[in-house]
């Protein structure tokens, strides 16, 4: 597993970093797991409490799209998860939910192995993606297409709030619940070689809910840690007792890390949905990657070996061939960005 974030000691808004949108850098201690005994998921987290006050206009966002920081709440630290309140518009919630209604199928699962997707009693919802580049078809007489605004804007928004790049994100999943359908706990980063290759690890989860559940459907953390104590009454299900858990109010948004700032995978990120007891439940998810989902990044064979970032001779000069392996080095399953500089081209 590698990160895409250069080594923490040497990271700064001048770098060429290899996280970055075409129209703007992102800041280091954001984009990605910074590697390193000096990395911290404070370091990591910050900009998700500042919101990106100073920066949206960066992302392209309008000014009605303009981040508000004291929406957010610090829910967990183990794992570290947020929530954002009113993310979202009633508009914007019911027309995600528009766009799926007619093209829902049930929902599966991958399997642990081969990454394959799969039938599994485990997740009984139904659900549909909605692809980036979603298309309005107007009445006109040449039926021309146009992208959807609502869906752009809802991209480049979670991009501003996560600072990671919109195209590391994999499309929207619609997802629909009716009375018991839920999703077992499970984690989001992946456990085969084959999902890896798209991208890497899914680094974090954006989770929207698109509409409020009178009772049930509640997202749990079952093996979350830390000051994460709850008073829950009989508005809460019997499945959100077992655990931390977060009511769906509909335009609200959940974002937790599935890694650890040194790019490890958290198994306190273990999460689910209760049953639908009462009502239905309407969400939509985005899955963002350690690289680029859009340009898979394909493993290099040490016939080519090369560095991946300007910097990398730097780096190494400092110590952090040793320091931070992970990333500079990398493993003979999946190659660090810096093996040239780090004399490891024929691992």
């Amino acid at each position: 597993m590698r990160a895409k974030n250069p080594p923490a000691k040497t990271c700064s808004l001048s770098s060429p970093l290899r996280v970055h949108r075409s129209d703007s850098f992102l800041p280091c201690s954001a984009a990605s797991p910074v590697m390193g005994s000096s990395a911290s998921s404070y370091r990591l987290l910050l900009p998700l409490l500042l919101s990106l006050l100073l920066l949206g206009s960066s992302f392209g966002l309008a000014d009605s799209d303009f981040l508000d920081p004291s929406r957010v709440i610090e829910l967990s630290w183990n794992p570290r998860a947020f929530l954002y309140q009113g993310f979202l518009s009633d508009e914007e919630c019911d027309h995600l939910i528009s766009l799926a209604k007619d093209k829902l199928e049930k929902s599966m699962v991958a399997d642990n192995d081969s990454g394959e997707s799969m039938m599994s009693e485990v997740r009984t919802s139904s659900g549909m993606f909605i692809g980036k580049r979603q298309f309005a078809i107007h009445d006109m007489p040449m039926q021309r297409a146009f992208a959807d605004e609502i869906v752009a804007r809802i991209e480049k928004r979670i991009a501003a709030w996560t600072f990671l790049p919109e195209e590391n994100g994999e499309s929207f999943q619609i997802l629909h619940y009716e009375h018991g359908q839920k999703y077992e706990p499970h984690f989001d980063f992946f456990h085969d070689k084959a999902n890896q290759e798209l991208g890497g690890h899914r680094i974090a989860t954006v989770l929207m809910y698109l509409s409020n559940v009178q009772k049930g459907g509640e997202t749990i953390f079952p093996s979350a840690k830390g000051k994460l104590s709850q008073l829950k009454d009989d508005t809460w299900s019997d499945c959100a007792k077992n655990g931390y858990a977060v009511k769906p109010s509909k335009g609200d948004a959940l974002l937790f890390f599935s890694l650890h700032p040194d790019a490890t995978t958290d198994s306190e990120s273990l999460h689910g949905s209760c049953p639908v007891i009462e009502g239905e439940k309407w969400s939509a998810t985005k899955w963002i990657h350690v690289r680029s989902f859009e340009r898979p990044h394909k493993t290099s064979s040490s016939s080519g070996c090369e560095d991946e970032n300007v910097l990398c001779p730097q780096w190494a000069l400092a110590g952090e061939c040793v320091k931070n392996p992970q990333y500079m080095v990398g493993t003979k399953d999946s190659h660090g960005y810096c093996r040239k500089s780090c004399n490891v081209c024929t691992m």
